[in-house]
């Protein structure tokens, strides 16, 4: 098999990323020898930014995990995080060309194996990208998967990719992801704060997802998640809130067949509805 790139949303250009490179798998080898200093200099400057933001923001598990990651003034080699990350959860960072379809990455999951994309966004892009580049998925998605509860519900959730894949309920469960590892929020003593990767990655959404009037905040729920549509190419419209990681953990420890049963051919949630 030849690794193939993947789209998800709508886009009007191809992915990034060599996929040549790739294994069956869609894993590959780290290619640090290709980042240039001004690489080096992008993912430093955006650390700073984001790192400055996150007191008051970014739940207390994220921050406290944050240093694991390593020297912030240059792009972390994956070997040397995972050397610090298999010892606290038995989680490894594996590199990838780019996104990659649901069941290769359903599978890595599984194995408690994080995909994380090698190359690191331009200048131009220093606001905005489109799809996930290697500040997204290192500062956005590693420091939790540090904590010991959250790193199981993402083991779980690529397990529970795997069966979704053979009952053809992908969609409803990708819903999940975006709505809890991706864009999730919870409650602590000091208030709100964010813990999903595309909320802590971005120096836009983080103060809008927590403080803002503007969006919906509802308790999450399994089944109203997964019946919600999510923007892309916008700041969400709705979150989902949870009290703990434990409670997310529990509140995932079923077999989603009978649910997916359930919510097969029931009318979806707009984004903002």
């Amino acid at each position: 098999m030849t690794a193939r790139p993947v789209v998800y949303g709508a886009s009007d250009r191809p992915p990034r990323g060599d996929y040549g490179r790739a294994q069956d798998d869609y894993t590959c080898a780290q290619n640090f020898a290709a980042y240039t200093e001004a690489d080096h200099d992008t993912y430093h400057r955006l650390y700073q930014r984001q790192s400055t933001l996150l007191p008051g923001l970014a739940s207390e598990a994220f921050i406290a995990a944050l240093p694991l990651l390593g020297a912030k003034e240059r792009i972390p080699r994956f070997d040397d995080v995972n050397e610090r990350l298999y010892r606290a959860t038995r989680w490894q960072l594996v590199a990838v060309p780019g996104l990659i379809p649901e069941v290769p990455f359903f599978t890595l999951l599984a194995n408690r194996k994080f995909p994380v994309t090698d190359w690191i966004r331009t200048p131009a892009e220093f606001d905005y990208i489109v799809e996930p580049d290697v500040f997204h998925d290192l500062f956005g998605h590693v420091p939790l998967l540090f904590n010991p509860v959250f790193a199981d519900y993402v083991q779980r959730y690529g397990e529970g990719g795997l069966k979704a894949a053979r009952l053809g309920a992908c969609e409803m469960l990708s819903r999940l992801y975006w709505y809890t590892i991706e864009f999730g929020l919870i409650r602590e003593a000091g208030g709100l704060r964010a813990y999903g990767a595309g909320i802590l990655s971005s120096s836009g959404e983080l103060p809008y997802a927590v403080h803002s009037p503007a969006p919906r905040r509802l308790p999450l729920a399994l089944e109203r998640a997964m019946r919600t549509r999510y923007k892309i190419d916008s700041y969400q419209q709705t979150y989902f809130l949870i009290d703990s990681f434990e409670q997310l953990f529990q509140l995932t420890d079923q077999d989603f067949a009978p649910l997916y049963a359930q919510l097969r051919g029931l009318p979806e949630f707009a984004p903002g509805d």
